[in-house]
């Protein structure tokens, strides 16, 4: 069967267990733009949002499931341990250590792997995140920043860059990313962690900071217990529903337990766990956010698939608004 390389990352999925909280940050400080404010399709008390760049272009969105009594995570391996987000330029990095320092927002210095430049830091909850710039980026095109940002367009951010998975046995995630995924083995940087193996970097597509995958390997600790503040899932490109159903084909063909098709609305899906237990999904590039709010007012109000517009007043009931401004 005839698979068309990934393009990259799609999105991923995070948990927080305050929802207002979580807009405040990622739309106000942030700068993102909430693209899409809907409910956890399988679970319909809490929401699912969407951040991303204008018009959640794939490639550009980080989101989250509200769960309101997630405890604490306790971080370790086989695991998300870091989702980057693409800036325009190293100079987006030093507005950036301003911009964290008058918000009171956790931080490391700048530091550089890969040949980029990068900034680390943490939300409320202590997830982990890290700004990378695109200065001397050559591969994936980065998405475009809402022009009613409160940040700065030369300074916003503009997508997803690399994930960072952190595992025991990377060998077994290897062959998952080069062999099934059809990833290459790209390079090397050293770890933070001394005593440790070097991160390894995969890169899928046109490559790039959009197209990337590190793997780190920790011998030293025990597997994460998520909660708040962790990830729940990365999910990379397909282009189409099409190549998707070849997917879940081929998946399924070679024996790997899996999902099978998943209508998403925005999206079409496919998820599987690689052996380390990281669940990843693969997601179409369509048909995207506009098919039932216009781009003008995206996030404002709750969109809800079909199948959920019956319960809709039932929804609205059980959910708290995201801003007192909002309705």
């Amino acid at each position: 069967m005839q698979l068309k390389p990934l393009k990259g990352q799609h999105h991923v999925s995070a948990i927080t267990a305050k929802a207002k909280e979580n807009y405040t940050f990622y739309t106000k400080t942030l700068g993102m733009r909430l693209v899409k404010k809907t409910v956890n399709q399988d679970d319909t008390s809490v929401y699912h949002l969407f951040y991303a760049d204008e018009r959640g272009n794939p490639g550009t969105d980080l989101t989250f499931f509200e769960i309101p009594h997630a405890g604490q995570t306790y971080q370790g391996t086989n695991s998300i341990t870091k989702t980057s987000l693409r800036v325009p330029s190293d100079e987006a990095l030093q507005y950036w250590l301003k911009r964290f320092d008058e918000f009171g927002i956790e931080h490391d210095g700048v530091s550089h792997h890969t040949g980029r430049a990068t900034l680390a830091f943490r939300d409320f909850e202590g997830q982990r995140l890290e700004l990378v710039s695109d200065e001397n980026n050559e591969g994936v095109a980065s998405g475009i920043p809402w022009k009613e940002s409160p940040v700065p367009e030369a300074y916003a951010i503009r997508g997803l860059g690399p994930v960072t998975l952190t595992v025991s046995r990377p060998e077994l995630t290897e062959k998952i990313l080069i062999d099934v995924m059809g990833y290459r083995e790209k390079g090397s940087y050293p770890s933070l962690v001394e005593g440790q193996p070097d991160v390894k970097v995969f890169e899928t597509g046109e490559g790039g900071t959009g197209a990337e995958v590190h793997l780190e390997t920790r011998k030293d600790i025990g597997r994460e217990r998520p909660g708040r503040g962790s990830v729940h899932h990365v999910a990379f490109r397909v282009e189409s529903k099409e190549e998707l159903e070849k997917w879940v084909d081929y998946i399924t063909n070679i024996g790997l337990p899996n999902s099978g098709f998943v209508e998403r609305y925005y999206f079409r899906s496919l998820y599987f766990r690689e052996p380390n237990g990281i669940l990843f999904e693969l997601a179409t590039d369509g048909p995207g956010f506009e098919g039932d709010e216009p781009f003008e007012t995206l996030g404002e109000s709750l969109a809800l698939p079909p199948y959920l517009e019956p319960q809709r007043e039932t929804i609205e009931k059980n959910l708290k608004p995201l801003d007192t401004a909002q309705s």
